[in-house]
């Protein structure tokens, strides 16, 4: 949505893959931006090949993590329906694929890891322009009480000590970079690494909250030793795949954004200003964050 919102507000013609079964207020707002739609989904060859024809360029953010549906898994939408899009795309005589992947970390590969990485390495020899994003944390996710942390109430869940960076990033910063890759003439087969602007360890945004002015806040520590036993009993793709991404987390992910920054240039969204935002939504006085 994100990433059609930016297309749309530079007046770029847009044209989105949505399915039958989409969220009505998402389709609505999708419509409201002026993109055109194309019916299907990323286990539908043939919707793949309609939906790929006279389009110059395809970002590609899809993934079975947060938004299954039946039939939706790592093996058939992150691998296969991403393997499927970049065949559409070559058919169609697209000239450039820009795909949001992220960085896995090689201590915890897991289906999702390696189907991430398969799409990257089609993608290379695709003969297709490509750009890969490799996102770090979301801390729209990853800092929500979604995922247990919730400083607002006084508790958050810490995966680990707590103590190694993250180079947290905006989903917003992510789509922008995305949506800027379409047509940025110096990024062509490219791998881009593509984090926040500041690395902070998760007690170091847990002070942060404080000093804003939240409640004290209790964090629980998942310990490390126990994250690596559920990774290596996970059997379940899923399973598996989250429980790597939460050791990842544990082991820190600081990213040198300078690469990306030189060939996307922009301000990007500090933890501190998430911080801010999160309180201000929840209509709490806020602080200057020390």
């Amino acid at each position: 949505m994100e990433i059609c919102r930016q297309l749309r507000s530079v007046g770029r013609p847009t044209r989105a893959l949505v399915r039958s079964t989409a969220n009505a207020e998402k389709r609505a707002q999708l419509q409201q931006l002026g993109c055109e739609f194309a019916g299907g989904d990323l286990k539908d060859p043939a919707a793949l090949r309609r939906a790929c024809t006279g389009v110059q360029t395809v970002i590609s953010t899809a993934s079975s993590t947060f938004s299954r549906q039946a039939g939706d898994s790592i093996q058939t939408v992150d691998e296969a329906g991403q393997l499927a899009l970049i065949d559409a795309a070559q058919a169609a005589g697209v000239k450039r694929f820009v795909f949001v992947s992220f960085r896995a970390k090689p201590q915890c590969p897991c289906p999702l890891s390696q189907a991430k990485q398969a799409v990257e390495q089609r993608l290379k020899s695709s003969g297709l322009e490509y750009i890969v994003l490799q996102a770090s944390y979301f801390m729209e996710v990853w800092l929500t009480p979604m995922l247990g942390f919730d400083p607002l109430n006084g508790k958050v869940r810490i995966y680990g000590a707590g103590e190694n960076r993250l180079s947290w990033i905006s989903y917003k910063d992510v789509a922008r970079i995305a949506a800027a890759a379409a047509d940025q003439p110096a990024a062509r087969h490219v791998v881009l690494e593509v984090g926040g602007p500041e690395a902070l360890s998760p007690r170091e945004v847990v002070r942060m909250f404080e000093a804003a002015g939240a409640a004290e806040i209790v964090p629980e520590y998942v310990p490390e030793t126990a994250l690596r036993s559920q990774y290596e009993a996970a059997t379940d793709p899923m399973q598996k795949s989250f429980a790597a991404l939460m050791l990842g987390y544990a082991l820190g992910d600081a990213m040198d954004v300078a690469p990306a920054l030189a060939l996307f240039p922009g301000r990007l969204t500090s933890v501190r200003e998430y911080v801010s935002s999160v309180l201000a939504q929840r209509g709490r006085a806020t602080a200057p964050v020390s």
